[in-house]
């Protein structure tokens, strides 16, 4: 599996992701936000952090980077793109997933170890799992709070497109969404940081079946 981790400034989980893919087994390459093309990889991972400072909106400016299109257009080709946090920000700003992250419904910032439902198996980045399973997820972000109009809710939920829920809602999401899926299902935004639990000295390791189930799937495609 060939990986590709963008960097933006103010990315403070690149390094936590390129380390995550490589124990599941991936060549990571790490690819600078001004560059306009992708190096021929698998998948794209969109980390974490504070790009651009969160100035405007989160998200906002990152989605505006060249690189991004580079991305756009890989995932519209078939590959498979991973955003986590300001990840799933990014991804949200670029029109690759639906919704919206706003500001933590309690107006400050959470970092904790959170409970997640997986709500489905039916992807890449889950079928690792099993549905219905609890897993231990941390959680750092200020504007977490998943948003989207009801019909983009009853369309999600009908295609199953729900890749994980809160056990317990830490910033108000509706419908206590913590990821989504495209409609291909070969892009996830995940506001949880699974690159965080995938060494136990680290606190956990419920993270380490999402990287491997992916690196599986693409050694043998």
């Amino acid at each position: 599996m060939k990986a590709a981790v963008i960097v933006f400034p103010g990315s403070n989980c690149d390094r936590d992701m390129a380390v995550a893919l490589r124990q599941a087994g991936a060549d990571v390459t790490m690819v600078w936000h001004k560059d306009a093309d992708l190096p021929k990889v698998d998948i794209v991972a969109v980390p974490g952090g504070f790009s651009f400072g969160d100035y405007l909106r989160c998200g906002a400016i990152a989605a505006q980077s060249p690189i991004c299109k580079a991305v756009v257009s890989h995932a519209n080709a078939g590959g498979y793109v991973l955003g986590v946090c300001n990840g799933f920000q990014v991804l949200t700003e670029t029109g690759l997933l639906p919704g919206a992250l706003m500001r933590n419904a309690g107006l400050k910032f959470v970092c904790k170890t959170v409970g997640l439902n997986v709500t489905t198996t039916e992807s890449s980045f889950t079928e690792g799992y099993k549905t219905g399973q609890v897993i231990n997820v941390p959680i750092a972000h200020h504007d977490g709070n998943y948003f989207a109009d009801e019909e983009t809710l009853v369309r999600l939920r009908g295609e199953d497109r729900i890749a994980f829920t809160y056990a317990e809602n830490p910033n108000g999401s509706v419908a206590d969404i913590a990821g989504v899926l495209s409609d291909n299902r070969r892009v996830l935004g995940m506001m949880p940081h699974p690159e965080r639990a995938v060494d136990e000295g680290h606190g956990g390791t419920d993270g380490q079946a999402l990287f491997r189930g992916l690196a599986g799937i693409l050694a043998d495609a």
